[in-house]
């Protein structure tokens, strides 16, 4: 039995101590390098500011343009091209008029991608090389992208690379020679997110979960193998690499098995274990969307109070009854314009809780907290979740929990026991996200390093050795 185990955990780690050498020395660059990407606040800050005299059509009247005969499910005001419009989305689609003529935005011209581009690019002393990507290539290997093909990509000689969707004209990517090297650094071996693999989702799919669930019960045969030889033995009986690797991998093995079980489970193989709580309270806290009580401020009003800071974006939004503009100048620098009245920084706290309160009837709420700090199941290591927030307990099986942005009535996280397994299985065992860690940084990074290089140790001895392995059956001369 002893020998059979030592066998099957021996070629199995000749055929996985690669996947384990490509994940942990690539763990430690996911901690400071994330993939390129372009998010609505990276959007938000390339946006150019709405100007009150620029916008001269009501949201009614845009609206009337569409053509839409059903009330829109969102209505943001902000610039395209340079210009302010609105946009009116509809399910899955969205409509785009100009808030200065009334025009809908048409077709996408060349132009109006350079243009678009160029707001993002820093290098403005050269021109661009322009090419279009009907294929992925290495930034837009997700699927994500696969809709909003084909793409124009203008390549700076300083290395920046903007990509322009060519029906919307919107930038979707964005990297830097910086951030290239970051992600070959963490993500892309981390991943597995290799161009000629990454683009084939099904493929990829059961790659990294069957070699993420191979290499946990590899990590964890060398677990067994290590005990029982040295238990029985009352000592490690190995010598060189043997006894090297054995004590490495009695040190840091179990975390190497868990971190691999924790990685495949970011595969969402078991979809039942990871599904959110019910709706209720997001829905409540907003109210059914509709244009006619905007007529009692024009947006242009609205942006005109707010001179200091001039907005972004216009959200427009029904709380608690109450028709408002949500206006968003920067990353957490969002203001309420209400129909009649100056601006104001936040909703009532207590209002809020009110909507949840009757959202989660019949089970009713277990408790509400005012959070100035993460807590176990809200927290950001890098400290851009918004605080404080307000957090809602419900009273049911699932014992839900709700965390709710007081400046924007947005629920920004939701808990419900159901999500343990993501919760604690994958973010807790993979990458130690516990509060005791993130508030004393560098902690965190001291003991995640410590298990990368104990890992990569592990990896490295586990290679010598099947080296061997196989140069044993290797023919001689």
């Amino acid at each position: 039995m002893k020998r059979s185990l030592i066998f099957v955990h021996r070629w199995l780690g000749v055929a996985f101590c690669l996947f384990f050498l490509l994940w942990f020395p690539s763990g430690i660059g996911m901690m400071y390098w994330d993939f390129p990407s372009v998010t609505a606040a990276d959007r938000l800050e390339h946006a150019a500011a709405l100007a009150a005299a620029a916008v001269h059509l009501s949201p009614a009247d845009a609206y009337a343009v569409t053509g839409l005969t059903q009330p829109p499910s969102q209505v943001r005001l902000n610039t395209f091209d340079g210009r302010p419009v609105y946009r009116f989305r509809a399910g899955r689609s969205e409509t785009i008029v100009y808030a200065d003529t009334g025009e809908r935005q048409g077709e996408v011209t060349s132009e109006m991608r350079a243009r678009a581009a160029a707001a993002w690019a820093h290098d403005r002393g050269s021109a661009p090389r322009v090419e279009t990507l009907l294929e992925a290539d290495q930034w837009t290997v997700q699927g994500s992208f696969a809709s909003q093909r084909p793409l124009t990509k203008f390549s700076w000689p300083s290395g920046e690379q903007v990509y322009v969707g060519d029906a919307s004209g919107e930038v979707v990517q964005y990297t830097t020679p910086a951030s290239r090297l970051g992600a070959y650094l963490g993500p892309i071996p981390h991943w597995l997110y290799f161009t000629p693999l990454r683009t084939h989702q099904l493929a990829w799919d059961r790659v990294v979960t069957w070699s993420s669930g191979i290499g946990t019960i590899t990590a964890m045969l060398g677990i067994v193998v290590g005990i029982w030889m040295s238990v029985s033995a009352r000592r490690i009986p190995y010598r060189g690499q043997k006894r090297w690797h054995t004590i490495i991998g009695l040190i840091f093995g179990l975390g190497a098995a868990t971190w691999a079980f924790s990685g495949m489970l970011s595969m969402d193989p078991w979809p039942a274990l990871t599904a959110r709580p019910p709706a209720d309270i997001p829905q409540a806290l907003r109210g059914r969307l509709e244009l006619a009580p905007f007529a009692a401020k024009h947006p242009a009003a609205a942006i005109a109070q707010l001179l200091g800071d001039p907005p972004k974006e216009l959200e427009f939004a029904i709380v608690a009854g109450e028709p408002l503009y949500l206006a968003t100048s920067g990353p957490g620098r969002t203001r309420i314009v209400p129909m009649s009245g100056g601006p104001r920084n936040q909703f009532d706290p207590q209002q809020l809780i009110a909507l949840a309160e009757q959202a989660s009837q019949p089970q009713g709420l277990a408790g509400t907290a005012l959070l100035d700090r993460y807590d176990r199941y809200y927290l950001s290591r890098t400290r851009q979740r918004p605080l404080p927030v307000i957090l809602v307990r419900v009273n049911d099986p699932e014992q839900s929990r709700y965390y709710i942005d007081p400046r924007t009535a947005r629920v920004v996280y939701s808990y419900s026991a159901r999500t343990w397994m993501s919760r604690w299985l994958y973010h807790g065992l993979h990458s130690l996200d516990f509060p005791w860690l993130y508030d004393y940084r560098p902690l965190w990074d001291i003991v995640v390093i410590t298990f990368m290089l104990g890992g990569t140790a592990l990896c490295v001895t586990s290679l010598i050795l099947a080296w061997r392995v196989i140069g044993a059956y290797l023919p001689a001369g």
